[in-house]
């Protein structure tokens, strides 16, 4: 038997766990064995242990709790229970993941395309498209335009709700945090240093004489470069695959969401949800520390 934590978590904002949909989800639980009750945050975070002889078990377990919770503002997850549950890797993508903005798409109002080049993003993260030819037509549509927007967008970047404790409560309990990004290094490099990520990585706007040459520097990092940041810091931090957690909510966040031991979609597009273990639609990204165990008391403020 392997032991599994069924996780439900609702938005910060607007608690939303009641008495009746905990009652709910232990009656969709009535054919396993089940454990310890605990609220990780009252209204906010709750979790029940319960015990299956085959993972494919718990993932009817949360496909059957969901059902039952249909049409509530909770989000279901099942997670292992063990002694890898809290990860000693996070791997997250960052626009519209660690922040709220997709940068091109705010840097198209100033030439006054974002409409084109936010459907060409769109079509980008459902996997329409790929990453590396959509980056290419949309850096190209910006060409000219003055490299001072860059730092006039950044102040107005803000947060996703959660990054904050996300980063600093797993950096405090000893786990390496890392930004990777198919967005601008001009950003990652701030956003890293804000937030107190170890790394980051992503793609260099060129720059000539104060203006966008409309290129970036080769090579172009999307999917494959998650992927592959993922992969090299386990290995660097000599790490099982089940110690790692990658969060994102695009395509070309796929891969990467796929080879971490908790690949989390969080506000993600439908492609990405479905391929994901964990998926957060209501929850902000303290819901990832729920999902490793975390309780609220156990945040840490930056």
């Amino acid at each position: 038997m392997k032991t599994y934590a069924l996780v439900l978590t609702s938005s910060p904002a607007a608690p939303a766990l009641t008495a009746e949909i905990v009652d709910r989800a232990l009656a969709a639980l009535s054919g396993s064995t089940r454990g310890e009750t605990l609220w990780l945050s009252e209204h906010e975070a709750w979790q029940v242990q319960f015990s299956v002889s085959e993972p494919p078990d718990a993932d009817q377990v949360r496909a059957t709790v969901a059902e039952a919770l249909a049409n509530l503002p909770a989000d279901v997850n099942v997670v292992p229970d063990d002694a890898s549950r809290r990860k000693k890797l996070l791997v997250a993508d960052m626009e519209s993941t660690i922040i709220e903005q997709e940068c091109l798409d705010e840097l198209a109002d100033h030439i006054g395309l974002r409409d084109r080049i936010s459907e060409i993003t769109a079509r980008a993260m459902r996997g329409e498209i790929a990453f590396e030819e959509a980056l290419k037509e949309r850096v190209g549509l910006l060409k000219g335009l003055d490299a001072d927007v860059l730092e006039k967008l950044y102040d107005r970047i803000t947060l996703v709700p959660g990054a904050r404790e996300l980063v600093a409560t797993m950096r405090a309990n000893g786990a390496y945090c890392a930004l990777v990004s198919g967005g601008f290094t001009f950003f990652t490099e701030r956003i890293a240093a804000r937030l107190g990520f170890h790394t980051h990585q992503a793609n260099t706007l060129d720059i000539v004489d104060g203006r966008l040459t409309g290129t970036v520097s080769p090579p172009i990092l999307g999917r494959e470069a998650k992927l592959a940041a993922l992969e090299r810091l386990r290995r660097d931090l000599n790490l099982q695959p089940e110690e790692t957690l990658a969060v994102g909510d695009g395509a070309n966040d796929l891969d990467m969401i796929r080879a971490a031991g908790l690949g989390v979609a969080f506000r993600a597009k439908p492609v990405v949800t479905a391929a994901a273990r964990a998926s957060i639609r209501f929850g902000d990204l303290t819901a990832l520390l729920y999902l490793q165990g975390y309780t609220r008391k156990e945040f840490v403020a930056q």
